[in-house]
């Protein structure tokens, strides 16, 4: 007879054939992988019958909670008519009426649809795209692109250059283009006594110096809005972004906002660009596009870029990226379904008191005298662990602070994945404040019991 399925031996036979995505793979000689077997809600249940609370929406994709009936019915129908075509010379209804709703309510300005499968791929395009829009305008110095430090935009080639986090970066800097790092504005770095604006306008004018120092070799600024996310939840003022856009305007070069991780309402608008008042010439977008149900990615240009690439064909300016599963039907079903849902209901409104449930559960842990800051940007919450609260001094990476309180948090039925010595909370929409209440106590306990 056929064993019935347990977490202990889905979890040996995985170790047999699967290599984990960011994770030292000798590490589960300790922490087995932990396989799933349903998810409902803000709930993800083991083989063993053992249930977490997924605080972190499955790395960030999951809005509507697991097994969202509308998104889920929403594939259903659509896997009875076409499951997939390719894009070239080719379209289908999902991927129309998704582009007009994303356009809807995208940015003013931004007018085209480029799809691909996952956020590093729609970075790459974006990169790609404004490189090519300057050699099709005839400026073909320029050929460098400006990030901020410790930005992350993901970890193809191209996606990994243009970040800043060495811990992804660094042992593939030999075959990376040599992007340009301006200071970040990170708000945990402002001395103190500093005033906001004045923080922001050093980090501006630091940026000015780049682009005046490249003036005709930039071809785009690229930045996460308002939270650098894998940089460890860092957080920075708006106005940042207005100043930015301005400077971008005035050295003509590309803004691209990085949106995969904070777009969907996750900063509390359904935009993050949209608490500066600006637009980006591309966003990217991925993650939340489907409520996490399947793989896709967007990269919005204006029509100014898109016109750049019009032309017969002897002109030899097409844009000729593509992928394989570009614009996937069940891919746009889901995401159409999810651009309805906060069509349908008031999704920012109804988050609201989910997030001053955050604030107010995570307000107590300002006084630990291991936490160096508690910040918040909408749906988005971080707690940062230091050995010295006085000095700031960080925990060295060798003490795996953020694993032993992962390895605490899953006997205690909640999922956190903390960015080196940052727990943060970044839960599904569905959530209730008594569970965002139950977190926090989980995460005081573990941050106790692992720092003292």
């Amino acid at each position: 007879m056929t064993q019935p399925p347990t977490n202990d031996l889905l979890s040996r036979r995985d170790l047999q054939v699967v290599w984990h995505p960011c994770t030292q793979m000798k590490d589960h000689e300790s922490l087995p992988p932990i396989p799933i077997r349903r998810g409902d809600g803000v709930w993800l249940e083991d083989y063993d019958g053992q249930r977490y609370l997924d605080a972190i929406s499955s790395w960030w994709v999951n809005l509507f909670g697991h097994g969202n009936a509308r998104i889920a019915a929403a594939i259903g129908r659509q896997l009875q008519q076409l499951e997939h075509v390719l894009l070239a010379g080719f379209t289908h209804a999902p991927v129309i009426e998704l582009s007009e709703a994303l356009l809807a309510v995208a940015p003013r300005g931004l007018r085209r649809c480029f799809y691909a499968d996952n956020g590093s791929s729609a970075v790459e395009i974006a990169l790609k795209m404004s490189f090519h829009y300057w050699r099709n305008s005839g400026q073909s110095d320029r050929t460098r692109f400006i990030t901020l430090a410790n930005s992350y935009h993901g970890e193809t080639l191209g996606a990994l250059a243009v970040g800043d986090v060495g811990l992804y970066k660094k042992i593939y800097e030999p075959l990376l283009l040599r992007a340009i790092t301006a200071p970040s504005p990170d708000d945990f770095l402002r001395p103190a006594a500093m005033p906001v604006d004045a923080w922001v306008g050093s980090r501006i004018d630091a940026m000015e110096a780049l682009l005046q120092r490249h003036r005709g070799e930039v071809c785009a600024v690229i930045v996460e809005p308002l939270v650098q996310c894998a940089g460890g939840m860092r957080m920075y003022d708006a106005s940042y972004l207005r100043q930015l856009r301005r400077l971008c305007d005035a050295y003509q070069v590309h803004l691209i906002a990085d949106e995969i991780a904070v777009g969907f309402g996750r900063t509390g608008s359904l935009w993050a660009c949209e608490q500066a008042a600006v637009a980006p010439d591309i966003m990217c977008l991925s993650k939340g596009l489907t409520g996490g149900f399947l793989p896709l990615a967007v990269t919005l240009s204006s029509e100014d870029i898109y016109q750049a690439f019009y032309a017969d064909y002897s002109a030899n300016k097409a844009f000729l990226h593509s992928h394989s599963y570009t614009g996937n039907p069940l891919a746009c079903a889901a995401a159409r379904e999810t651009l309805a849902i906060f069509a349908d209901s008031d999704v920012l409104a109804a988050n609201r008191p989910l997030t001053q449930a955050m604030a107010d559960a995570l307000a107590p842990l300002r006084a630990h005298p291991h936490v160096a800051q508690v910040r918040q940007c909408g749906m988005i919450a971080a707690v940062e662990l230091v050995m010295n609260k006085a000095t700031a001094e960080p925990y060295p990476a060798q003490r795996r602070i953020g694993l032993q309180i992962h390895r605490l948090a899953l006997q205690q039925g909640v999922l956190l994945r903390p960015l080196g010595n940052v727990l943060y909370l970044m839960p599904p929409y569905v959530i209730s404040v008594e569970q965002i209440h139950m977190v926090a106590r989980v995460m005081e306990r573990c941050i106790t019991a692992v720092c003292g």
